[in-house]
């Protein structure tokens, strides 16, 4: 049988929009294999969590319980895993491929050592998967042949899970950890506060790059246009290594993949890296003074013209409309 396993990443008692997609790849999958497909959650806050997830149409929420699984280290939490495949016989387990998932799922495989795909997607009806290549310029299929298959699923491929008629049962399991192979000790989480949404989850995302210059222009800039348009931040890979702004605001290939409904692209050439990371968005708005800039060939609106003038010039009109 081929049964999944999907790794529920959480938070504070509650789980991303991200978590929903892995769950629905793993119905998917499980559907085209003749299996089931279960939830697993562990840490701080399972309880809550497994609670909620079991009325997305797993067959069952597993909860790991062990103290040292209350918050996020990846070596407990790839050997606590690995013992519950090799008890529960999955045939596969699936994460969706965000920083936690990227930093478990290669861990869980060389623990195993099985094959791994990294960010499928699409599923085939033989179970084989698709995965980009070289920027999303090449596009493979990839069947994995061992006895457990380790998946994460690119965050913006699946739509998320819908709520089913019932609700599944919750199995609490005591999780099986060897103190020994325990090299991570858990410090402190400092988390930074905001206002405005989550990149990944963001409806609109409006992204800055070299363009702006500075981190000051970000600020002065960017932000009334990200603060007005009720969006989150992003930026490019040039910006980020300029220091302009930290990694986490980071939209492409090496950084955060994203599909809002509106992303906006501010001073921002349209380097491969980049647009791997937000093509797949469904309106693209681009603001460069270059007529030639890569980011107008996936953009459906393109303003050539210079950001300093444009962008104060949009976040003017939009007042004026709203109020």
């Amino acid at each position: 049988m081929g049964d999944v396993i999907v790794f529920v990443e959480h938070r504070g008692g509650h789980f991303p929009k991200t978590t929903l997609i892995g769950i629905n790849a793993g119905l998917e999958l499980a559907a085209k294999r003749g299996g089931s497909c279960s939830a697993v959650v562990a840490g701080e806050g399972a309880d809550t969590v497994a609670a909620e997830v079991a009325k997305y149409g797993v067959a069952r929420v597993i909860v790991l319980e062990e103290p040292r699984l209350a918050h996020y280290l990846a070596d407990a939490a790839a050997q606590a895993l690995a013992a519950l495949v090799k008890t529960t016989g999955a045939e596969t387990v699936l994460a969706t491929a965000t920083a936690l998932g990227k930093d478990l799922m290669p861990r869980l495989a060389a623990r195993l050592n099985v094959p791994m795909a990294s960010e499928i997607i699409a599923i085939n009806d033989d179970g084989t998967f698709v995965r980009p290549m070289y920027a999303g310029n090449v596009l493979a299929t990839v069947e994995l042949d061992g006895p457990v298959r380790i998946v994460t699923v690119r965050g913006t491929a699946f739509d998320a899970a819908k709520p089913a008629a019932t609700v599944a049962p919750i199995e609490k399991v005591a999780a099986t950890l060897d103190p020994a192979g325990l090299k991570m000790e858990f410090v402190a989480f400092n988390e930074i506060k905001s206002d405005r949404p989550e990149l990944t989850e963001a409806r609109i995302v409006v992204s800055g790059g070299r363009g702006l210059k500075s981190g000051e222009n970000f600020k002065s800039v960017l932000e009334p246009l990200v603060d007005e348009m009720g969006a989150a931040m992003g930026a490019s890979r040039a910006a980020v290594d300029a220091g302009f702004v930290p990694n986490d605001l980071q939209v492409g290939q090496t950084g955060k993949v994203v599909a809002p409904e509106l992303y906006v692209a501010v001073g921002i050439s349209g380097a491969i890296q980049h647009l791997a990371g937000m093509k797949d968005s469904k309106t693209i708005v681009a603001i460069n003074k270059d007529e030639e800039a890569p980011i107008f060939s996936v953009a459906d609106f393109g303003l050539v013209a210079d950001l300093f003038k444009a962008v104060p010039e949009m976040v003017e009109a939009m007042k004026k409309v709203k109020h």
